[in-house]
């Protein structure tokens, strides 16, 4: 069995240059979708972001890991900042990101959301288990969750 950390398990960048058909079989984790997985298509989240991508970076890779990862920050970030409402002060701010509550961004994975505490920063605590086919992760088994004791 081979496991790959989830930083490193980008179809283009990892999994294509170590060759697909021996990277069957790998697995890891992941949280957000694949914008190259065709099931993804109709998703409406997915969607807006090849529409974000469309518009303001055409040049871009819109496969890439990175800029899905960036479209969700950015998502993140605008959903804090309107939660702040006039008041843009470090305190504010600071109480409105360790207060999220089950956030839905347009590329987690369904039934994945972002919640934080003030004494839990961490925004990526739910993870699914992903096994490579040889084209795409497909997913298996329920999300997973780390909780952390407060």
């Amino acid at each position: 069995m081979h496991i790959l950390d989830i930083n490193a398990n980008s179809v283009g960048a990892v999994m294509k240059p170590a060759g697909l058909e021996a990277s069957k079989g790998v697995i890891s984790v992941g949280y957000v979708k694949d914008p190259s997985d065709p099931t993804s298509k109709d998703d409406p989240g997915m969607q807006r972001y090849l529409a974000f991508m469309e518009k303001y970076y055409p040049d871009g890779d819109k496969y890439s890991s990175l800029n899905v990862y960036g479209y969700i920050t950015a998502q993140l970030l605008v959903h804090v900042l309107k939660q702040c409402g006039d008041d843009l002060t470090r305190e504010n701010v600071l109480k409105q990101a360790t207060h999220l509550s089950n956030v839905e961004l347009d590329l987690l994975l369904p039934g994945i959301t972002v919640t934080t505490t003030p004494n839990d920063y961490r925004v990526n605590k739910q993870l699914q288990m992903v096994q490579f086919d040889g084209e795409r992760w497909q997913r298996f088994g329920s999300i997973v969750t780390d909780e952390a004791k407060e």
